[in-house]
């Protein structure tokens, strides 16, 4: 079997891209997989690092935020994507694809619809509450659209939805020894644990909101916060004219699961990918959705968990407020308690084995 994989630009859309290919590989081996994603995101590295093929395709997202530095990249935007569509429709004849996955991202639009043009099953996996315009327009060519949250059918031909959840890491899943965890950080037991992460790129205005209220936190909470490579080097600045033993910034966390093993409460943006990681774990959150996205959809994403009690979320201009609502929730620990529970329930620890076998069965009916 053959089968394409596009997507990314995000972490939350490569490390559910690379959990589907190793699903797929783990239940056949000979499973030939190519990923095509955008020049110049992440996932030209990611991908080859956890050992698969990508094509890169030229392809750029359309800006609705007009500046002049916008306006010139929206200019281009035509040029882009007929060249992607160009070379994905060549990646696509060479390959010989059996199924064509697309999990989100600027690659996946010039894929999918070159793919399904010339025949090739197609499988969208729309990873949030409410889905961003490629993956409507996809939906209308695609045989199958794995999804994470109930009544979906807004959206899509209900004949079409299949509910598997959002695939995870799966190293997150690996039992943790506590104290080498908190070794690794250099934190101390007994004293509660805030971990702050802002999407695998950081987030400006979670960063700013910690930073200027670092004096709220007491000395017996601990910050374990990553700020983004491109905030660091600022961060690190201003924290060391007042260093402090409880507060330790970096600028990515490698080892995520011994992070959110030692949390007790996690501050997070609310990307689907962000909260299936969440949910499998039962972690306390509070989630603070990003602005700048589309259709607002990281918003609906925590409402979604809001309205069951299973997180907290703080508005992104109101990101000063995180470091008291994070010490107000460690102070009620039976609520606590009920949003680790509550989040549970969105787990789907599946994910990416259902997802595979979807994949599986398209092959084998065409």
């Amino acid at each position: 079997m053959r089968v394409i994989i596009s997507g990314g630009g995000t972490g939350g859309h490569i490390f559910p891209a690379i959990s589907i290919a190793n699903a797929l590989r783990e239940i056949d081996p000979t499973t030939e997989i190519l990923f095509v994603g955008a020049k110049g995101k992440m996932e030209m590295e990611k991908v080859p690092a956890a050992g698969y093929d990508i094509v890169g395709l030229p392809v750029a997202g359309f800006h609705r935020k007009l500046n002049l530095k916008n306006i010139g990249r929206n200019l281009l935007f035509p040029f882009r994507l007929i060249s992607s569509l160009v070379k994905a429709s060549s990646v696509v004849s060479k390959f010989k694809p059996d199924v064509a996955v697309g999990v989100g991202g600027y690659a996946s639009g010039p894929v999918l619809q070159r793919a399904a043009k010339k025949g090739v099953p197609c499988l969208v996996q729309e990873q949030n509450s409410y889905p961003g315009v490629t993956n409507k327009i996809l939906a209308k060519e695609a045989k199958r659209i794995c999804v994470a949250y109930p009544n979906m059918e807004r959206f899509f031909p209900a004949e079409k939805i299949v509910m598997t959840g959002n695939p995870v890491r799966q190293s997150l899943l690996a039992a943790v020894d506590r104290k080498e965890a908190l070794e690794a950080f250099g934190l101390e037991e007994g004293k509660p644990i805030i971990l702050v992460i802002g999407g695998s790129l950081g987030a400006r205005s979670i960063n700013q909101g910690i930073l200027k209220t670092l004096g709220d936190l007491p000395n017996d909470v601990q910050l374990l916060w990553q700020t983004g490579k491109i905030y660091f080097d600022d961060i690190k600045n201003e924290i060391a004219k007042n260093p402090r033993p409880n507060i330790k910034a970096m600028d990515f966390i490698k080892r995520m699961d011994l992070a959110f093993a030692i949390a007790d409460i996690v501050i997070s943006r609310a990307g689907a990918s962000s909260i299936s990681e969440l949910a499998l774990l039962g972690k306390p959150s509070i989630l603070v959705p990003s602005p700048n996205v589309s259709e607002d959809h990281q918003t609906k994403n925590a409402m979604a968990l809001v309205n069951e009690n299973a997180a907290l979320m703080v508005h992104d201009a109101e990101t000063e407020t995180l470091i008291k609502e994070s010490l107000k929730a460690l102070e009620n620990r039976s609520d606590l308690a009920m949003y680790g529970e509550n989040i549970q329930k969105f787990a789907r620890p599946n994910a990416a084995t259902d997802i595979a076998r979807e994949v599986i069965a398209l092959a084998k009916k065409a």
